[in-house]
This record gives structure tokens, sequence and C-alpha cells, in this order.
């Protein structure tokens, strides 16, 4: 029986609630976890699942999400037969181009030419390590169409289905103003045989503000923590070298996570530090969510924020958000302690 799978990974969403921090890239190129973007974590559980062939559609603000796969070798994805496709929309398109359904219609070819029998559909924001082999078993079993993976009852909008029911249905629905393909299956799972998997581990969807604050913090707890990484199926990331953090003496790192490259010199608790960024003396870092590059003053006092990459805090800033409200400073800004006095 052939049971080989095709991934296509919907990289098109683009939240309003998010355009603080997606302004300058796309939702799937979203730094999360210390060192991880936010496609890493789908793309990864393709991978694990025995997926050689994934399709990524992407919208447009796409340069950074495009220079993190690269080729795809750090999912080792850059193979002669199969690996890794990136799926642009057209440079002058409209709002309609974010559409994975037109998405298919220009790169048609890439489906008539693959020689796997099932499909896996997934977007970008969701965080969880789902292997899709038992949920293919699932399919299988129960001889359905399509497979909707739910968790907790709320639809993760990943399918699974036959490859040529899928181009059966973009053939039936390309001339009758659809342009989400995500839209056409849910218009069939209430005609066609439609069987529902209910996914029991961890899953975060980053859909706002408040949702990416809330399970980036989630990450620090133990039993979080070991349902996404410690599963036996890592999240592979693109690799960056660089030397491990430096501590200084006054350093104090309460249930932080902190990526390589850094240099903490002041105080940080219950915070996410990214990859290359300072944190001065007598600084004290508190639920908070630094992204690389960023460079923490002294005598800083930083609770509740998001500070985006490459932003800089001067010497004596207080900044203070809250779990319902983050403080977020925007990428590549400065903050000064006369500015928010």
């Amino acid at each position: 029986m052939n049971e080989s799978m095709l991934g296509i990974i919907n990289a098109t969403y683009d939240f309003s609630s998010l355009q603080a921090l997606t302004q300058h890239r796309s939702l799937a190129a979203l730094p999360f976890g210390g060192r991880y973007r936010l496609v890493d974590f789908m793309l990864s559980n393709m991978v694990n699942s025995d997926i050689h062939s994934v399709a990524i559609f992407t919208g447009h603000k796409n340069r950074s999400l495009m220079d993190h796969l690269g080729s795809g070798k750090q999912w080792d994805l850059d193979r002669k037969r199969d690996g890794l496709f990136v799926f642009t929309p057209n440079s002058q398109g409209d709002n309609e181009e974010f559409g994975s359904f037109n998405h298919i219609a220009r790169n048609m070819d890439y489906f008539l030419r693959s020689k796997q029998k099932y499909i896996v559909i997934t977007n970008c924001h969701i965080v969880a390590a789902m292997n899709f082999k038992p949920i293919l078993r699932r399919h299988i079993e129960a001889g359905a169409d399509i497979t909707e993976v739910l968790h907790d009852g709320q639809s993760l909008q990943t399918y699974i289905m036959e490859k040529d029911l899928l181009l059966d249905l973009f053939h039936q629905y390309k001339d009758k103003g659809f342009h989400s393909l995500i839209d056409v299956v849910k218009e069939q799972c209430s005609t066609l045989c439609s069987h529902k998997y209910e996914y029991d581990g961890y899953v975060a969807i980053i859909d706002s503000i408040e949702s990416y604050y809330k399970h980036s913090i989630e990450v620090l707890k133990p039993e979080v923590w070991k349902q996404l990484f410690m599963t036996g199926e890592p999240i592979f990331t693109k690799v960056k070298d660089q030397p491990p953090t430096r501590y200084g003496k006054e350093a104090k790192v309460g249930n932080s996570m902190i990526a390589n490259g850094s240099i903490i010199e002041g105080q940080t608790d219950n915070s996410i530090i990214f990859r290359s960024v300072k944190i001065g003396k007598g600084s004290i870092v508190r639920n908070s969510i630094i992204m690389q590059k960023s460079q923490i003053g002294e005598n800083c006092v930083l609770d509740g924020v998001i500070i985006d990459k490459d932003v800089k805090i001067e010497d004596g800033t207080i900044l203070t958000g809250t779990a319902e409200v983050p403080y977020v400073v925007e990428k590549g800004t400065v903050q000064g302690a006369l500015m928010n006095s």
C-alpha cells in the first residue's frame, strides 16, 4: 500500500492583531522559543513523519522567510528528488494572490509530477510536535475522504486526503470564486466522507500578540517544554554558529531560556532571551521576550515586554506591560528613559 505523503504549508496568513511583529516579516518567519521560527514546527513535523516533499505557499513580505529556509538543508530537504519547494505570489499580485488556491493554479506541475498518494495540508502558525503517520493510518482505517485534525474540539485547519481528490476539488471549484484551498476543503467536509482526528498533545495557535506572548512564556514550563522538544522527534531550525552566552559576575538568571551568543550582566526571570542579546548591569528583565541582537542598557526594568530584534533600550528605561496587554517594542527602534517619562 502506498502511504507516502506530500506536505503543504500555507504561509499566507497575516493577522492584523500581530502587525506590530509582522509588518517587516511573514508570520511564518516570526521568532519563537529562543531560536526557532513558527514555520519550523510544522516543517519539522513533516520531516519527522517521513514526508520528503514539502511545498510552502507564501504571501508577500517573505524575504526573511526565504533567508531562513534556504535550500532546506537544515530539514534534510535539499534533495535531488522531491525536497523543499517555496512558491511565492506574483510580484504585482493584489490581495487575491494571498490565497493558496491561486498558488496551486500557478504551480499545478508540482502536484502532477509528484508520486505521493496522500497529501497533508496545514498552516504555519501552529506550534506542536505532531507526527502525521498515525493520523494517516486512522484516515485509511476510517475509509475517509478527508480527515480533519482537531485539538480540544477546535479545528487546526490541518487535513489529510488523497492528492487526486485535491486535484478534483481544484478543477471543480477553480471557477466558482474560491481563492483559498482551505475554503474549498471546508466546503466539501459536509458532503464527502469526513473524519475527525483529535490530537491530544500540546498545541499553541499564534494568531494575536496576546497568544504569542502567552504561549512563548508557556514554553518555560517543564511540562510544555517536554511535549515540544523532548519527544524524540526534534524541531529543526537554521543553525547559526555563535559562542556560548557569557554571564557577568552580577548576573542572576531564574526560569529563563537564553540562546547562545548573548551577554547577561543583569537579572532575568521567567523570560526568553534570543541570540546575541545584551542585558546591561543593574537591569532587570521579567516575564519578557527579547529577540535577537537587541541591546538592553544598564539599570533598566522590563516587565511584560516583547522586544523585537535589533532594538536598543537606553540606560535607565522602564517598560511595563501585562500578560493581557504586553508592551511591544518594534524592530530596529530605540527606547529611552526620556521617551517614556
